[in-house]
């Protein structure tokens, strides 16, 4: 039994007739085609999977597309406007915020939210608004300084 869902994605509505039990993640990569939301770890561990929700981050690896009925939806694909990168993927280009880039998507979903809750935080609190990405190259110190140039930006 499929259950109708209305949500925006990008600012494009979207209607699906979805089964009940399907994960946020997959209808993103597999409906849309939005590939750039990255599975990972499948427990909300690792962060890859991160997007936005009505503005909030959210891991959508555990959560359901039928529970982001009528939400507002924002994907890494989604940030960059007319051609011009959001200066949180500035950050992340400008400091080498990534080496291999898998959690970067992700990464820059949460440093999103975490900017547009508090535009100049300080270290500890980029340290705690992160806290739920994983990353397993970068030792994130250039992450820490993608997030300052980004809220200098």
């Amino acid at each position: 039994m499929k259950t109708s869902i209305s949500v925006s994605v990008n600012g494009t509505a979207r209607a699906a007739e979805v089964e009940p039990r399907l994960l946020l993640v997959h209808y993103l990569r597999d409906a849309l085609g939005l590939t750039g939301t990255h599975i990972g770890c499948d427990t909300s561990q690792c962060g890859a999977c991160t997007v936005l929700v009505n503005g909030r981050s959210a891991k959508s690896c555990t959560m359901l597309a039928v529970q982001a009925d009528g939400a507002e939806v924002t994907t890494i694909e989604g940030l960059a406007s007319d051609g011009e990168l959001d200066p949180v993927q500035e950050g992340f280009w400008n400091e080498h915020g990534l080496q291999c880039g898998f959690c970067t998507p992700g990464m820059i979903m949460s440093v999103k939210a975490l900017l547009d809750r508090n535009p100049d935080p300080s270290e500890d609190e980029i340290r705690s608004g992160i806290d739920g990405n994983m990353c397993r190259c970068t030792g994130y110190q250039n992450i820490i300084k993608a997030v300052q140039a980004a809220a200098k930006a």
